[in-house]
């Protein structure tokens, strides 16, 4: 029979004490140490405060906005006019834009530049944007086809793609 030998007790180390003053942690930065702290008093504080709200008039003012006015929004939803994107939508079989006043020279003449290949024509349309004061224009152009028969520019009828080199019908004729 095995004999029972008392169960062996574990020693636990015990750690050496350490001075309480000593800091736990990290070791200090050294940029600290090269670059000492800026002095307290150029540090910044944030925006500087609000002036204090000016006393109302006593009576409205020309200059002052009605009370039942709406508030200008500071974000505007609409993008600017950009003549790039404009070009990009020629080709289409009609097409509407306000085009501010400083731009419609350069629109003008980038659709007839456009026309210019023979392939698509446009009916062009412009008129004032109403209340402006003339600052913007809605152009409009409508694609068109010459019609032998009437001797005039009608609207252009899509008559679908083929690959037909001779058109939708497939012969010459």
């Amino acid at each position: 029979m095995p004999s029972k030998r008392p169960a062996a007790r574990k020693k636990t180390r015990s750690r050496p004490s350490r001075p309480a003053s000593r800091f736990v942690g990290r070791d200090a930065s050294p940029v600290l140490e090269k670059y000492p702290p800026k002095d307290p008093s150029l540090t910044v504080r944030g925006p500087p405060p609000a002036p204090p709200p000016a006393a109302a008039p006593a009576r409205p003012t020309a200059t002052t906005a009605p009370a039942n006015a709406a508030p200008v929004p500071l974000i505007s939803l609409e993008r600017p006019f950009d003549i790039d994107d404009f070009s990009t939508l020629l080709g289409e079989s009609s097409v509407r834009v306000t085009v501010p006043r400083e731009d419609l020279a350069e629109v003008l003449r980038r659709v007839s530049d456009f026309m210019g290949f023979g392939i698509y024509v446009y009916a062009v349309t412009i008129r004032p944007t109403p209340g402006d004061l003339l600052k913007s224009f809605v152009v409009e152009l409508q694609r068109v086809d010459y019609d032998p028969e009437k001797h005039a520019w009608v609207p252009f009828v899509d008559k679908g793609t083929s690959d037909s080199p001779f058109g939708p019908s497939g012969t010459r004729t």
